[in-house]
């Protein structure tokens, strides 16, 4: 067993840390910095050895921003949600960190979760964290969970890799180019679009789950894309009442995690 695997750097805000920390212990996962490149990240990950499948929640933005024109000092997120989502699961998963989210090393700058926040180098990460992970868990092939920003991930790295077999979303930024405009933020003029018309992607398995009281990622936008998703392959859409962007999930996610995505024949269905 490598030592890396065991050297744990945290940084960012004490308390999410702490909160973290419990999180896992509770679950029993263990947390571990992965020293994929070019950022190293934080996962939460079971101890034991996993067969066949692996789900892979990934966070979103974080605390990206203090203020709408005012870029936050550390990502880290306040919101443990993506956490408490993943190791709750009964499946065997894994939460995901982003570039720079509870570790510091000198390259993180505010750029990587401004305008770079879906860089090639941040993609790379991810990438690699992922064989990682494969390397020491042994599971065969991963289930990908995107939350907000880390949607964005999800499909740019199911474009990438031959081991994804599902990819859900909550709240998912699918389309951040068009959300940018949208929501009158600054063009994230160093980050990768998805491409939804990708045919790597129309051979996964896909829901996405939408709050209808969402303000940050409005559900229209995420049917939009669902919409085009569902043009080569299998996608589901579900619109969520009651659910906002931050609230809800945790209660809705229960009642969905454990159901199949029906892959009978390319379509999109819509369940208010």
């Amino acid at each position: 067993m490598r030592a890396w695997f065991f050297a744990l750097l945290l940084g960012g805000c004490q308390s999410s840390q702490n909160q973290l920390q419990s999180l896992a212990n509770a679950s029993g996962h263990q947390l571990l910095r992965l020293p994929s490149q070019p950022f190293a990240l934080l996962a939460a990950l079971p101890e034991r050895p996993v067969d066949e499948s692996l789900r892979v929640y990934i966070e979103g933005d974080g605390h990206a921003w203090i203020h709408a024109d005012r870029p936050s000092l550390d990502p880290t997120p306040d919101d443990l949600l993506v956490a408490q989502l993943a190791l709750e699961d009964p499946r065997p998963s894994v939460y995901l960190a982003r570039p720079c989210q509870f570790i510091e090393e000198h390259k993180c700058t505010k750029r990587w979760w401004t305008s770079a926040r879906y860089a090639p180098e941040v993609i790379a990460s991810l990438d690699a964290a992922l064989s990682l992970l494969k390397a020491r868990l042994g599971n065969r092939q991963f289930e990908l969970i995107g939350y907000s920003g880390g949607a964005t991930l999800a499909l740019l790295l199911a474009e990438r890799r031959t081991d994804i077999v599902s990819l859900q979303t909550l709240a998912g930024n699918l389309s951040p180019n068009q959300w940018a405009q949208q929501q009158g933020l600054a063009p994230l003029t160093e980050s990768l679009p998805p491409n939804l018309s990708s045919g790597q992607l129309a051979g996964i398995k896909q829901r996405h789950l939408a709050g209808a009281t969402d303000q940050v990622i409005p559900a229209g936008l995420i049917q939009q894309s669902a919409k085009q998703l569902s043009r080569q392959g299998c996608v589901e859409f579900h619109l969520l009442p009651g659910v906002s962007h931050q609230l809800g999930w945790l209660h809705a996610w229960r009642a969905w995690r454990e159901r199949p995505i029906e892959c009978a024949r390319p379509k999109l269905k819509t369940v208010n």
